[in-house]
């Protein structure tokens, strides 16, 4: 992997924007539930969760906030960033075959410190936010 682009702290632009969409899948449950150790049985159990306000399964919110990750990691900035801290609040349920679009946008820039703070955001195909939140990282330049 010596060939990766990193992106650079000048490069980047309040506006700035990157996403992906993933749909959701039973197998990406339980590997989260595997990889976690979480089998909470409103992610596993169909006829538990059906009793919940949910009325029936729905995902981790981790599982939604790791696109999220994918987008800083892989996108915007990209490879070579260091996630510095995230908040999140959970807005709506994710279910198995809903697709998710996670997007972080460039918010902030603090030159002295080099680090940006991103607006990050993960939509249904219904276009209605499920989860929003503001993440802080740092490039490695």
């Amino acid at each position: 992997m010596t060939d990766v682009k990193m992106t650079r702290y000048s490069d980047l632009k309040i506006g700035d924007s990157a996403e992906t969409t993933h749909t959701v899948t039973e197998e990406d449950i339980e590997t989260f539930g595997r990889l976690s150790g979480d089998y909470n049985p409103l992610h596993f159990n169909e006829e538990w969760a059906k009793q919940t306000m949910f009325g029936g399964r729905i995902a981790h919110g981790i599982l939604t906030a790791a696109y999220v990750s994918a987008v800083i990691g892989m996108h915007l900035p990209g490879p070579g960033t260091i996630y510095m801290s995230q908040s999140m609040r959970f807005l709506a349920p994710v279910r198995i075959g809903d697709t998710i679009t996670a997007r972080v946008e460039v918010v902030a820039k603090d030159d002295e410190k080099r680090r940006v703070t991103l607006k990050t955001t993960c939509m249904n195909q219904d276009g209605k936010t499920v989860l929003d939140g503001e993440a802080l990282v740092k490039l490695m330049e």
